[in-house]
């Protein structure tokens, strides 16, 4: 009755949109007052422990990634490459911007600093070129997701982080995956335009525009590379990313000076001043949960209403899909991650497969309303309705659906490259 109670509080702030810090400092009190003694001091002692972490060392630094790349030059840079590359495809341009996003998605580890990016080069390009506007719109907004799948991502670090599961594997997990969907939405794309003007191959104008975009290009690849060759961890390949990115955009393609380095290094400062609290709080309750037993005990009533792991699992991604569309993706794994995994766990889910499943649902919740995050970014920068964008977005959204059940039931589409 307890747990049942804190989930109807939870649910009911949520309801009432208040800012997740409340939620999560309500969540807190109530455990410690009902589960423990309600002694301030273990409050204190669980949020030192909680962030005596130094996996959350990358989240602050692929945040000024994120904000470095999307005020500089390698965006463009990538669509240049791109563009080149597939203009004389049908809906060449469309599968440009996928890939794009795809490439940018391995830098940044940010949805939105990768809608934000290649959607300001490429939405005006796409209507430019002839394609409708629900198409344009649509294809930046849904392959803007991609930046929380394609390693390295700052929602699987989190998820990582509260479940305790291996990063570096989780990064792994998240490849396949992601170029599954990023593959889809390039063939959607084809198949859309396929009766629009397309250009011819250049193979001058592609040497050209590598040239040009080499050291945007070399980013994914040092990273990644670095990462799976263990030259350097995944906490580690931020660090290297930051010195980078920046080295690139001031150096190299000059797209700011000091003065403009400072400014994002500040604007990155602020919006990390919003997201520890909420990790801090997040992480202390997950461990007292934990030490309650409060996840296994959940995963037990689940069990008892669901006979089959197929029910279980189809539920969990029903229960994910309605979350996404509430909340956003950082408070989602945050609130939902412990509990998850105990009820996979209990039914013989990878822990790894899990966060996978979670965070494809969870892409989804940024294209769907009332939150939908991704709608309202492309809102704000575009200048179009939210209710059109969702139009837009919503051939996506079902392939995206597709690409969930697929990740669900195949799970060695997520393992293969961990064992």
């Amino acid at each position: 009755m307890n747990l049942l109670l804190l989930f109807l509080i939870v649910f009911t702030l949520l309801a009432l949109r208040q800012n997740m810090v409340l939620i999560l400092l309500v969540s807190a009190a109530y455990v410690q007052v009902v589960y423990g003694n309600g002694t301030v001091l273990y409050v204190v002692e669980d949020l030192w422990t909680a962030m005596d972490n130094h996996a959350l060392l990358a989240i602050p630094m692929y945040l000024v990634v994120g904000n470095l790349i999307a005020r500089g030059s390698i965006a463009g840079h990538l669509v240049e490459v791109f563009k080149s590359a597939t203009d004389w495809m049908p809906g060449g341009l469309g599968v440009a911007t996928i890939l794009a996003c795809a490439c940018f998605s391995a830098i940044s580890g940010s949805s939105a600093a990768t809608l934000i990016a290649i959607g300001s080069v490429m939405y005006p390009a796409l209507k430019d070129a002839g394609y409708s506007s629900r198409f344009a719109i649509g294809s930046v907004t849904s392959a803007g997701t991609l930046g929380i799948l394609i390693p390295p991502s700052i929602p699987l670090i989190l998820y990582g982080l509260v479940t305790d599961t291996s990063v570096a594997d989780l990064f792994l997990a998240g490849v396949l995956p992601g170029i599954l969907l990023a593959l889809i939405f390039a063939v959607y794309s084809v198949v859309t335009n396929r009766e629009m003007a397309r250009g011819t191959f250049s193979s001058r104008r592609l040497i050209t525009s590598f040239h040009n975009g080499f050291f945007a290009i070399l980013a994914p690849v040092l990273l990644l590379g670095g990462i799976y060759s263990g030259v350097f961890s995944p906490i580690q390949a931020a660090a290297v990313a930051v010195v980078y990115t920046a080295a690139v955009e001031v150096l190299i393609y000059r797209s700011f000076g000091l003065a403009g380095l400072f400014e994002i290094m500040k604007s990155s400062v602020v919006m990390l001043g919003t997201l520890m609290p909420i990790v801090a709080v997040a992480l202390m309750l997950k461990s007292f949960l934990a030490s309650e037993g409060l996840p296994d005990a959940f995963a037990d009533w689940v069990q008892n209403i669901f006979e089959s792991k197929v029910a279980i699992l189809l539920a969990l991604n029903l229960a994910l899909l309605i979350t996404g569309c509430l909340i956003d993706v950082v408070s989602a794994i945050l609130l939902l991650a412990p509990v998850m995994l105990a009820v996979g766990t209990a039914v013989g889910v990878n822990p790894v497969h899990l966060g996978i499943i979670m965070v494809v649902n969870l892409e989804i919740g940024l294209l769907t309303p009332p939150v939908g995050l991704n709608l309202l970014i492309a809102s704000r920068s575009f200048g179009e309705r939210v209710s059109s964008i969702a139009m837009s977005v919503l051939p996506f959204v079902l392939l995206m659906l597709v690409v969930l059940m697929v990740v669900t039931f195949v799970p060695w589409l997520s393992l293969v490259l961990i064992e």
